[in-house]
């Protein structure tokens, strides 16, 4: 699904030059759940900013489905982000006083579907994103940070994306609410083979992933599959090399 060739990132500002990339490569196949990891400053956001097709990079390629994104016209890429690729942001980037249901359908008004089809597909990914019914038609502004991001998530899938990134979606959370919505995230992976790419600076986030590709200053440090991978399912949490259950708080 991705492919990015020595993919590098410069800003210019003036006389000052900032490297935020400096030679990425590597591939994503269809159906992976991978965390992009680093800390602040190491390239991620500018990384992620480049796959969602909302930035080209300076030199390098970056390949979606096969076709090279800095071939593409406006229209076309605004076609890949509407279509193809769903985002969840940590600051949520909810309507505040506007129903849960109409915060999902929100992208399908913008895609110019009828109201039957808004209605039906954001009920079906309400539903895949754990939200349960009562509060559908509650303001986003009356709910839990964990239901927002749950909104949230339910939004990224409502156009039915082949790939759904992830920025920071924990970072509002407390770590008891994060990891309610990483289990949504690994549910989504395991049940309906969803690509996702979470972009992340926490270590336990990262656990999550099924393979971590951890940057700093802009390079690829390591790239490897989790062999100790975290799994979330329904009320208890266990490592997959050595179980520790516990019960959650839903």
């Amino acid at each position: 699904m991705i492919e990015c060739r020595n993919i590098a990132k410069v800003y210019q500002d003036g006389a000052m030059e900032t490297r935020a990339l400096k030679g990425a490569s590597f591939t994503i196949r269809d159906g992976e759940f991978v965390a992009i990891m680093g800390p602040s400053g190491s390239g991620k956001s500018t990384l992620m900013h480049i796959l969602g097709c909302l930035d080209t990079p300076t030199s390098g390629e970056y390949l979606l489905d096969g076709k090279n994104i800095a071939e593409l016209s406006d229209d076309e890429l605004a076609d890949i982000r509407m279509h193809k690729i769903g985002f969840v942001f940590q600051a949520f980037n909810l309507l505040p006083r506007t129903s849960v249901l109409r915060n999902v359908m929100l992208p399908l008004i913008y895609a110019g579907a009828s109201e039957e089809v808004r209605q039906r597909e954001a009920k079906k990914a309400l539903t895949a994103s754990a939200f349960p019914e009562k509060f559908w038609n509650h303001h986003s502004n009356q709910l839990s940070g964990g239901m927002m991001q749950r909104v949230a998530i339910a939004r990224a899938l409502v156009n039915d994306p082949t790939l759904v990134l992830a920025d920071e979606p924990t970072g509002n959370l407390d770590t008891k609410t994060g990891e309610i919505v990483l289990e949504t995230f690994q549910r989504l992976h395991a049940e309906h083979g969803r690509t996702i790419v979470l972009i992340t600076h926490e270590p336990y986030v990262g656990e999550h992933a099924q393979r971590i590709i951890s940057l700093r200053d802009g390079e690829i440090i390591s790239d490897n599959k989790n062999h100790s991978r975290r799994v979330l399912t329904g009320k208890y949490r266990h490592h997959t090399m050595k179980v520790n259950s516990r019960k959650m708080s839903m």
